[in-house]
């Protein structure tokens, strides 16, 4: 049972770092950040978020702001989601870099099939 009590705050928190992000990015024309998993601990006390931004070449200074404003985010989410949990965990963000690794081997393939028919 709690397995399933530790997902359904996994997606809520996913969901509600989506909104924060969606109404900050709002300022930055051009840039997207998109929260793509969400890993809580058994303890509620620490949820990992894994963040995909576009464009790739202005994910280091994305993150660097995303991680010196983290207690003003928990904060956000802890109005958000405060009625629902105890206690509001601590936030650590990680890069998910997938997306680009996906889009370097479609190139690949893609140079690869023009080499073929040539």
């Amino acid at each position: 049972m709690e397995g399933k009590r530790l997902q359904k705050i996994e997606r809520q928190i996913q969901k509600d770092l989506s909104e924060i992000f969606l109404l900050q990015t709002r300022l930055m024309p051009g840039v997207m950040i998109t929260v793509t998993n969400v890993r809580i601990s058994p303890d509620l006390g620490l949820a990992k978020a894994y963040l995909s931004i576009f464009p790739s070449a202005k994910s280091e200074e994305i993150m660097e702001n995303i991680n010196s404003h983290k207690k003003a985010i928990r904060y956000e989410l802890g109005v958000k989601i405060g009625k629902q949990v105890r206690r509001i965990p601590e936030l650590a963000f990680f890069l998910d870099d997938s997306i680009d690794y996906l889009d370097n081997i479609d190139k690949l393939l893609n140079q690869d099939k023009k080499d073929d028919t040539e």
